[in-house]
C-alpha cells in the first residue's frame, strides 16, 4: 500500500477537504480487487470519468464525449490523477472554484479483468485490452496510449470498444442512460440537492444478503399466502361465443375442448367476494352457493374467469336435465349433495389486467396456474392441440354435445367470433315456446308444444316437439303455459298447424334437440332438452353451420430447399414447418413482446446477427412499437402477435426469437424474470442441473415459483414470471442482488460477473438479461446451433434425466406440442406472484 499512498499524493494535493465533499485519499483495495466505475462530470466541459482498480487504487481516465458501444467509434480518454477506492462511490456536487468544481454522477459500475495472457501492468506499456461487467459497459474494450506531441503536457489514450455481442452503433450508451447506477437520479436532481441531504432508495447488499438468509430459514414447501394487489372484483363483461360450423378445423394452430352441456357463467371473484353471473349479465351467486364456498376457499385474487357450470348424471356425464332439475330445487340444505361442477376454460382478467388481447393458449396457461391448487368441483377444462377429430368422436361416441376449437393465437372478443367454433354431434337449439296441443294421456297437460325462432325481426314457426318430457317437465311447464295464455297467434301458422293450438305469449326459452331442419325449414325428430331461463328470448335465432374455416392466409416460404443447418441437413422449409407447428404453444411467450430476431440468411455456417429495430421489409404481420429511448427520442421495436408474423420472419431468414421481458403494450413494465445459467468450459452438464435445482429451492424460499427451461445451447434457464406492477429498476435490482447473494454465499460454485477470468469452474448466473432492453431466447424458439437444437420448457422432475440442454431439435415438433399438452407442463410458465416487497 506504500506505493497506493505515493499514488494519491497528487489527488490531495489538488484538493481542499474543508471546502469539497469528495473523500480524502486513503490506499484500500475493493474485496474484489478489480473494481471499476464510471462517473459522469459536469465540470469545465461535461465528460465521463473511467475508473479502474489497480494496486489498491483507481487508474483514471476523463473520456471526452462518453464511451461509445460502437467499435468504429475512438473516444479521446485523457489520463488523470489517480483516485482512492473511496472514490468509487462518490456522486454529489464539488463546488465551484474547486478543483473539478461541477457535478458528479456515479453512471456505472462492475468489475473489470484483463482479457487472457494480459495484466493491468500492460498499462506501463501503453495499452490495456479488457473486459468490463458493469451495469451499462459489457464485453472487451481496449485504451491505447498516444504518442506525446512535442510541449504536450497531457497524457492522451484512445478508449475503444471491440465487436462482440454487446457492441451497438453510435452513441447509444451516453443517449440511453441518463440517471444515476446509485441513486437512479439524474445530473439534474443530483445538482439540486445543495445540502446533499438525499438518503439512497433501497438496500444495501448485506441488507439484502440478511434478508435472503432469513427467508432461507423458512420452511420452503410451506405455501406463502396469496398477496391480493388493490384491484377491484372484475364487472360482469359479455363473453365470446362460438360460431357453429360442420367440420372440424385441421392443423396445429387450434386447441380443441369439450363443449359443456350447461350453463355459460362469467364468474367474478377476489378473495371471499364472488359472483356468478350468466352470459347475459344476470346475478345467479345464489343458485350455486356450493360452487361459490369452493372458489371462496381458494382466495383467488381480483380475476374474471370464463367457463361452464353443469351438473352430472347418474354416469358422471354432465347433462342438461340433471341440471335443470337441480336448479328447480334450489340450494338449502337439500341441495348440496348435487354433482354441480364449474370447468374454466378462459381468463379475461387478473389483478386488475385486461388479458383480452394475448392469445388463447396463454390466457389458458395462465389460468392454469391460477387454479393450481384446486379441485372438485372447481376444474380446469381440458383441451387437446391439433386432435380435434379424435376428440369430436370420443365425445359424440360418449353422447356428448360435441366440441369447441379455438384459434391459438386469437385474442378474446366480447362477441361470436370464427376464432372460436363449435361443432355438435346433434343439433340442439333454442326455441320460442309459442302455443301447446292438448294430450289425451292422463297427467299429461300437453301433447307437444309448439316451437319459434327470431327470423329477420320476427317470429317465424319451426314446428312441434312433442318428446323428451319427464314428469317433472310437464309439473313445472303446466302452471306457467296457463299464465301465459293469449287468443291471437304470435306466429304465421297454417290451418292444419293452427288447428287444436292453445297458443301462449312467446316468453319462455327451450332447447331442442333434433336430427335437422325439413325442407320446409321444421324441426325432424325434436326432443324437449330443458327451459333455459339464461337466454332472452329476442336472442333466440337459428344457427346455422358455416362452412369450414378458412386456414391463416399462408405465407409463402422462398427457397425451401436451401439448407439452413449444413451439419444436419435441415432446410429453409424443415424450419418454417417446425415454427408454423409451434406456433401456437410459442406465442404465449413471443407474441406481443418486443423481439429481436437472430437472422442467418445464408444459414447458420455463415453471417449471422442481431435485428431488433423494424425495417419495414418483413410484412404486413410483423409490426412496430415505438419505445422511449432514455434521451426522450423513440426507435421502432419489431413485435409479432400470430403465426403469420412468425413464418415472415422465417421468410426474412430468420433462426432465433429472443423476446423482451415486458410487453409491447407495457414496456415499462416487466412480468418475468430470467436467471441463464451458462457453465464454464470445464465444467459438467450435471453441474448445471444441480445448479438450477439449488436457485429454484432459494426462490422458493422466498415465496416464487419458478420453471425450467434447457436453453439449446448448453445452459439452463430459470424463469420467473411476475405480475406486472413494478419498474424495471426494481426488477434489474432484484437479479442482481439475488445472483450476488448466490455468488456470495457459494463462491466456489457461482459468480454473478461475466468476466471470463472470474468464472473459472463457476457457473455465471446472468441476471443481466432483466434489465431494459435486455432480452431472452422465448421457449421453443430454434437456435442457430448445430443440429437445430430448440430452446425446450421442461418439468423440475425431468430436470435430473437429461444428459444436455439440447434434446430437441426442430425435428420434434410433435414430441413438442404433446409435451405442451401434458399435465407436466400444465401452466408451465405462468404464475401469480409478485417481487417481495416490490
Amino acid at each position: 500500500m506504500a506505493r497506493a499512498k505515493d499514488q494519491l499524493e497528487e489527488y490531495n494535493r489538488k484538493r481542499d477537504f474543508a471546502k469539497t465533499p469528495e473523500p480524502s485519499g486513503k490506499p484500500q483495495a475493493s474485496q474484489s480487487g478489480n473494481l471499476f466505475i464510471v462517473q459522469k462530470h459536469d465540470a469545465t466541459r461535461l465528460h465521463w470519468d473511467l475508473r479502474l482498480e489497480v494496486d489498491g487504487v483507481l487508474k483514471s481516465w476523463a473520456v471526452t464525449k462518453g464511451p461509445s458501444p460502437d467499435p468504429d467509434i475512438k473516444r479521446l480518454a485523457v489520463r488523470t490523477e489517480d483516485h482512492p477506492m473511496s472514490y468509487a462511490e462518490f456522486e454529489g456536487t464539488i463546488p465551484r472554484g474547486e478543483y473539478g468544481g461541477g457535478t458528479v454522477m456515479l453512471w456505472d459500475r462492475g468489475t473489470w479483468a484483463p482479457i487472457e495472457g494480459k495484466s493491468a501492468k500492460d498499462l506501463d506499456k501503453g495499452h490495456l485490452h479488457f473486459t468490463l461487467d458493469g451495469e451499462r459497459m459489457q464485453g472487451e474494450w481496449l485504451l491505447i496510449r498516444l504518442k506525446k506531441k512535442p510541449g504536450e503536457k497531457r497524457e492522451n489514450w484512445l478508449l475503444r470498444k471491440l465487436q462482440d455481442d454487446h457492441a451497438e452503433e453510435g452513441d447509444a450508451l451516453v443517449e440511453r442512460e441518463l440517471t444515476s447506477v446509485l441513486t437512479g437520479r439524474s445530473m439534474a436532481e443530483i445538482a439540486a440537492d445543495k445540502a446533499g441531504e438525499y438518503s439512497l432508495a433501497g438496500k444495501k447488499d448485506d441488507d439484502f444478503l440478511a434478508q435472503m438468509e432469513k427467508a432461507s430459514s423458512r420452511n420452503a414447501k410451506k405455501a406463502a399466502p396469496r398477496k391480493h394487489t388493490s384491484a377491484p372484483i372484475p364487472k360482469f363483461r359479455k363473453p365470446q361465443l362460438a360460431t357453429l360450423v360442420d367440420d372440424i378445423p385441421t392443423g396445429n394452430g387450434w386447441m380443441h375442448e369439450i363443449k359443456f352441456d350447461g350453463y355459460r357463467a362469467m364468474i367474478a371473484c377476489k378473495g371471499a367476494d364472488v359472483r356468478i353471473h350468466t352470459r347475459n349479465g344476470n346475478d345467479w351467486t345464489d343458485k350455486f352457493v356450493p360452487l361459490v364456498e369452493a372458489i371462496v376457499a381458494l382466495d383467488l385474487p381480483a380475476c374474471l374467469i370464463d367457463g361452464e357450470i353443469v351438473a352430472t348424471d347418474a354416469q358422471g356425464n354432465p347433462d342438461f336435465s340433471t341440471l335443470q332439475k337441480v336448479l328447480k330445487r334450489g340450494h338449502g340444505a337439500q341441495g348440496r349433495d348435487d354433482a354441480l361442477q364449474f370447468h374454466a376454460f378462459d381468463l379475461v382478467e387478473l389483478a386488475g389486467e385486461d388479458l383480452k388481447a394475448l392469445p388463447n393458449i396463454e390466457r389458458k396457461e395462465r389460468l392454469e396456474a391460477l387454479l393450481s391448487t384446486a379441485g372438485p368441483p372447481i376444474f380446469l377444462a381440458d383441451h387437446v392441440i391439433g386432435a380435434g377429430e379424435k376428440l369430436y368422436e370420443t365425445m359424440c361416441a360418449a353422447g356428448q354435445e360435441g366440441i369447441i376449437s379455438k384459434k391459438m393465437d386469437a385474442p378474446y372478443r366480447h362477441a361470436r367470433s370464427k376464432a372460436w367454433v363449435k361443432v355438435k354431434c346433434t343439433r340442439r337449439q333454442e326455441f320460442v315456446i309459442v302455443g301447446w296441443k292438448k294430450s289425451s294421456a292422463k297427467g299429461r297437460p300437453f301433447a307437444s308444444l309448439l316451437m319459434a325462432q327470431h327470423e329477420g325481426g320476427e317470429l317465424v314457426y319451426k314446428g312441434n316437439v312433442g318428446t323428451g318430457f319427464a314428469s317433472d317437465d310437464f309439473d313445472e311447464l303446466g302452471p306457467k303455459l296457463a299464465r301465459l295464455e293469449r287468443k291471437m297467434p304470435p306466429v304465421e301458422v297454417d290451418k292444419a298447424g293452427a288447428r287444436g293450438v292453445t297458443w301462449v305469449t312467446p316468453k319462455l326459452v327451450a332447447e331442442v334437440a333434433f336430427a335437422e331442419f325439413t325442407a320446409d325449414g321444421n324441426i325432424r325428430h325434436g326432443s324437449y332438452l330443458g327451459l333455459r331461463a339464461d337466454k332472452p328470448v329476442r336472442a333466440v335465432k337459428p344457427e346455422k353451420a358455416r362452412s369450414k374455416p378458412a386456414s391463416d392466409e399462408q405465407v409463402e416460404i422462398s427457397s425451401r430447399d436451401r439448407v439452413v443447418f449444413p451439419d444436419s441437413g435441415q432446410t429453409k422449409g424443415d424450419l418454417a414447418d417446425y415454427y408454423a407447428a409451434v406456433a401456437g404453444i410459442m406465442l404465449p411467450f413471443a407474441g406481443r413482446r418486443p423481439v429481436s430476431l437472430v437472422r442467418c440468411p445464408q444459414g447458420r455456417a455463415r453471417k449471422c446477427f442481431f435485428q431488433k429495430h423494424d425495417s419495414g421489409a418483413f410484412g404486413d404481420a410483423v409490426h412496430h412499437i415505438p419505445i422511449r429511448e432514455k434521451d426522450g427520442g423513440t426507435e421502432d421495436y419489431l413485435y409479432v402477435e400470430d403465426a403469420r408474423g412468425i413464418l415472415q420472419c422465417v421468410q426474412m431468414g430468420t433462426i432465433e426469437f429472443h423476446a423482451w421481458a415486458s410487453r409491447s403494450d407495457a414496456v415499462e413494465k416487466p412480468d418475468r424474470m430470467i436467471f441463464d445459467l451458462d457453465p464454464d468450459e470445464g465444467l459438467d452438464f450435471e453441474d448445471v442441473k444441480s445448479a438450477a435445482r439449488d436457485i429454484r429451492d432459494r426462490l422458493a424460499d422466498i415465496g416464487l415459483t419458478s420453471f425450467a427451461m434447457l436453453s439449446g445451447g448448453k445452459g439452463v434457464h430459470v424463469i420467473v414470471p411476475l405480475a406486472p406492477g413494478h419498474d424495471w429498476e426494481t426488477h434489474k435490482d432484484f437479479a442482481r442482488r439475488f445472483a450476488e447473494a448466490l455468488s456470495l454465499a457459494e463462491p466456489e460454485r457461482f459468480t454473478a460477473t461475466m468476466s471470463k477470468a472470474k468464472r473459472k469452474g463457476k457457473i455465471f448466473i446472468d441476471w443481466l438479461r432483466n434489465q431494459r432492453g435486455s432480452t431472452a431466447v422465448v421457449p421453443y424458439s430454434a437456435r442457430a446451433r448445430s443440429g437445430a437444437p430448440v430452446a425446450a420448457p421442461i418439468a423440475w422432475n425431468e430436470l435430473k434425466q437429461m444428459a444436455d440442454a439440447k434434446p430437441y431439435s426442430i425435428d420434434d415438433a410433435k414430441r413438442l406440442l404433446d409435451r405442451a399438452g401434458s399435465k407436466a407442463l400444465a401452466g408451465w410458465g405462468f404464475a401469480t406472484q409478485a417481487l417481495p416487497d416490490a
